[in-house]
């Protein structure tokens, strides 16, 4: 049967796949001292939609929630509180990553050298976080659930995937209905 935790742990197997990639492209950052401007947005594209708003949403926004209610033991609590913190961190590298990109497209060579540091950023905090859901997080968080209740988050959070798909293009069409069209 599949669990909120197998649910997010098959998502951080993506996730894990465009960090790899996230690595090669900080290697010829550094190897030949320039990036792809393309691939750099496609991966905050991704981190923004998928890695945060997807999954680090579903984590936030129902699993943190649901046990925000519940009484946990210290260690949980700790690492509760890290992993909402280095989702923040990943927003700002992210953020950050984003504006030095733009300025890297627009001819500023000195972008670059944030552009390696946001990276490298992304690349150490990504592993680490993923192992400590993976191995430290989700099995004693589900523990403080029921059957019923893990079915119940299971089920919030295929809703919570169906109305993302929903957003995000109500989102896209809104952009270009707002955007100034040549005529």
């Amino acid at each position: 049967m599949m669990t909120p935790a197998g649910a997010l742990m098959i998502e951080h197997r993506l996730i894990e796949r465009m960090v790899a990639l996230i690595g090669e492209q900080l290697a010829r950052v550094r190897s030949r001292h320039d990036c792809d401007p393309v691939f750099i947005r496609a991966a905050v594209d991704f981190i923004r939609s998928y890695a945060d708003r997807c999954h680090h949403g579903k984590e936030e926004d129902i699993l943190f929630r649901d046990l925000s209610e519940r009484p946990l033991d210290e260690p949980l609590q700790v690492i509760l509180r890290e992993l909402i913190d280095e989702h923040a961190r990943s927003r700002q590298a992210t953020g950050r990553l984003a504006d030095a990109n733009e300025r890297y497209r627009q001819g500023d060579g000195e972008a670059l050298a944030e552009i390696a540091e946001r990276l490298e950023e992304l690349v150490t905090l990504y592993p680490r976080h993923i192992a400590k859901e993976d191995k430290r997080f989700f099995v004693p968080a589900q523990k403080c659930f029921s059957q019923p209740e893990l079915a119940a988050m299971l089920d919030q959070f295929w809703e919570f995937d169906r109305q993302l798909f929903h957003e995000r293009y109500r989102e896209v069409v809104g952009q270009w209905e707002g955007a100034e069209h040549p005529q």
